[in-house]
């Protein structure tokens, strides 16, 4: 159940985003929970955050040896 005046609100961004509410609801809470890291990016996450990278000085020579 939602409030009546959120309701409103909703319905008025729905319609000025040329989306029905329930597909304006959906995709924001898609955006939302679509943001959620899975492990693999949860360990990079926590290497970077020790410093533990490799340094690369030169992208485009880094990328050719790939």
């Amino acid at each position: 159940r939602l409030d009546m005046e959120l309701f409103d609100m909703i319905l008025e961004k729905a319609k000025a985003d040329n989306r029905s509410f329930n597909n304006y609801v959906e995709s924001l809470l898609l955006k939302d929970a679509g943001n959620i890291p899975n492990e693999e990016t949860k360990l990079a996450i926590q290497e970077a955050e020790k410093g533990n990278l490799e340094k690369i000085p030169d992208l485009k020579s880094w990328l050719d040896n790939l």
